[in-house]
C-alpha cells in the first residue's frame, strides 16, 4: 500500500493526493493544472488559512508579518530561500497580521515578524524574531 499525502494547491486551494515517494517529482494540481510546489511562501488569509494547516498531510511554516515591519521585509528574502530548500517536505507560508488581523489575534501574534510550525493542524512551535535562510531551515528541521 502506498503512502499518500494531502497536498493543498497553492493556487486555488484544492487537496491534490501524491504518493509520498512522488513528491519530489513536481506534482501538479488535478483541478487548475498548476504545480503544487513553486519555491515560492504562498499568502494566506482569513479564508484559507485553516483549510491549510489542518488538511495538509505535511508541516506548515507560518511567517507572521507585516508591510511597515524591517525586521519582517529583512528576513523575506531568506524565508524564501528556505521555501526553496524544505519543499516539497513542507510547506512555506505568510500572513500579514496588518491585512489579517483576526489571525493575528487568533494565534495571539505579540511581535513580527513570528515563525510557527503546524502539523496535523496543531501547533508545534513558534519562533519570534527574524533569522538567515539556514537558521530557518534548522529551526523547522529541528522541531519536526
Amino acid at each position: 500500500m502506498t503512502d499518500k499525502k494531502h497536498i493543498l494547491c497553492p493556487h486555488c486551494d484544492v487537496t491534490n493526493c501524491i504518493p509520498a515517494g512522488r513528491l519530489e517529482d513536481h506534482p501538479k494540481c488535478g483541478r487548475c493544472k498548476q504545480p503544487l510546489f513553486t519555491g515560492e511562501p504562498i499568502n494566506l488569509t482569513i479564508s484559507n488559512f485553516a483549510k491549510h494547516i489542518r488538511s495538509s498531510d505535511i508541516p506548515v511554516v507560518v511567517d507572521f508579518w507585516a508591510p511597515w515591519c524591517a525586521p519582517c521585509q529583512t528576513m523575506a528574502p531568506a524565508f524564501s530561500q528556505a521555501a526553496q530548500d524544505l519543499e516539497p517536505y513542507y510547506r512555506l507560508v505568510k500572513v500579514d497580521t496588518e491585512a489579517e488581523q483576526t489571525l493575528g489575534g487568533q494565534y495571539n501574534i505579540r511581535s513580527i515578524p513570528t515563525l510557527m510550525l503546524f502539523k496535523d493542524g496543531q501547533e508545534l512551535a513558534r519562533q519570534p524574531g527574524a533569522m538567515g535562510a539556514s537558521d530557518i531551515v534548522h529551526w523547522v528541521k529541528r522541531q519536526d
